[in-house]
């Protein structure tokens, strides 16, 4: 019988409310390089790691001048993080997603362990932290960025990282959040006991529903309830 230990949070678009700018930054970062995407296929990558999702929208539009080489990637990716830096730092519309500290807090009284993973670098996850003050040590057990690990979503190492992290040895008794493909994949990659999409983020509970999942909520109030 699985009794729950952990929760891993994804963060941009489940716990973290920006109002689509990784994909504005990430749609950015390529224009000014001449590499004109749309909103979609930047959504169809998200939750990868970004220098992943770049070389991804790069190998994608194979008529374009701007190759998939290890070097353009990384310029790319500084181009974006430059952009999502100065985001995070200073844009009044970062913020928690509605319902998301009331659910840490909830969970937390419970004893439930909680982790936060991404396909962001450590660099962003900290800025973030510190901006929303998620830093305290009596919030979040561990947090873990898609540069820490071998390998970035849909596989499951971040998972793995954070039960590592936090001490748990069952797959069975963590859950796995987030609002992306991606982020159901690495859930059922992992093994996850609980897989659950939410459907105000990125993506609608349209787009969430082909991909393997045990649940799929509205926002992040209906999960405690969900996890009881």
């Amino acid at each position: 019988m699985k009794k729950l230990e952990l929760v891993v949070f994804d963060m941009a678009g489940t716990t973290i409310r920006d109002d689509d700018a990784v994909n504005r930054c990430l749609r950015e970062a390529l224009a000014v390089n001449g590499v004109e995407v749309t909103r979609e296929q930047v959504n169809a990558v998200m939750g990868l790691p970004k220098p992943v999702a770049i070389a991804s929208l790069l190998s994608a539009r194979q008529a374009i001048a701007v190759s998939a080489d290890h070097a353009t990637v990384r310029r790319l990716h500084g181009e974006f993080l430059h952009r999502m830096i100065e985001f995070y730092e200073y844009d009044p519309a970062v913020g928690p997603m509605p319902g998301a500290r009331e659910c840490f807090e909830t969970l937390r009284r419970r004893g439930t362990k909680l982790a936060l993973d991404t396909g962001f670098s450590r660099e962003i996850v900290d800025i973030i932290l510190r901006r929303l003050g998620w830093d305290a040590p009596d919030l979040l057990e561990a947090t873990v960025a898609s540069d820490e690990v071998s390998r970035g979503r849909p596989h499951p190492d971040l998972i793995f990282e954070a039960m590592r992290r936090t001490g748990v040895a069952n797959p069975a008794n963590v859950a796995k959040v987030g609002d992306t493909p991606s982020d159901l994949q690495e859930g059922i990659a992992a093994g996850c006991g609980w897989v659950i999409g939410v459907t105000n983020g990125t993506h609608t509970r349209e787009q969430l529903l082909p991909h393997a999942h045990t649940h799929l909520i509205r926002c992040l109030s209906e999960l405690p309830a969900l996890l009881r």
